[in-house]
């Protein structure tokens, strides 16, 4: 029989570490995958990921419920990760086809020029992208490259859904303003 989240934690503050290892399976993928586009490295990614459950491990008690434990997670993920980001500039993956050595998988029927066009195109997003404020370039990511819906992005940012839906919009706006500058030859500063 599978526990829903509050059960086990629950029986993690009961004592049970086992219950909160089920919480670390159930969520480590999707906390990582998150993580990884704030970040850009695979590595950087899986040690703010295991911040970030040794946080909540110890935060739990003050758990209260009002969201899904994984949107209080992602919190204390992102937090993190900003933390880490003013630490260090981060680079955002914005190519789902690389792996998380950043490596492309070889295309045996595409023509020679691709992969560098490809490569071009996607520093192109990169650069168009680092040019995008930070609060919306977050909304953005969430979005586009996790998939969230507007409500689950509320309830991580802490934002009116109104506030995400124009947020995204204005973010979509300065990304493809900026690429369209960028495929002209005029890049912009911002």
């Amino acid at each position: 029989m599978k526990l829903d989240d509050l059960e086990l934690i629950e029986r993690t503050l009961g004592g049970d570490t086992r219950a909160f290892e089920e919480l670390v399976l159930r969520y480590q993928d999707r906390l990582y995958n998150a993580v990884v586009h704030t970040v850009g490295c695979a590595e950087e990614a899986r040690d703010i990921v295991q911040e970030a459950f040794l946080s909540a491990y110890s935060k739990l008690h003050s758990f209260q419920g009002n969201a899904s434990f994984y949107t209080w997670l992602y919190r204390i993920g992102f937090n993190a990760s900003i933390s880490h980001r003013r630490k260090r500039r981060p680079v955002l993956s914005v190519d789902p086809q690389r792996d998380e050595n950043g490596v492309e998988p070889i295309d045996r029927h595409e023509s020679p020029e691709a992969p560098l066009q490809r490569a071009e195109r996607v520093a192109q997003v990169q650069q168009a992208l680092s040019l995008v404020s930070e609060e919306h370039r977050r909304i953005l990511v969430l979005r586009e490259m996790d998939g969230l819906d507007y409500e689950t992005i509320a309830d991580m940012l802490d934002l009116p859904i109104g506030t995400v839906r124009s947020r995204l919009h204005r973010a979509r706006s300065q990304l493809k303003e900026t690429l369209e500058s960028m495929l002209e030859g005029h890049p912009t500063d911002g």
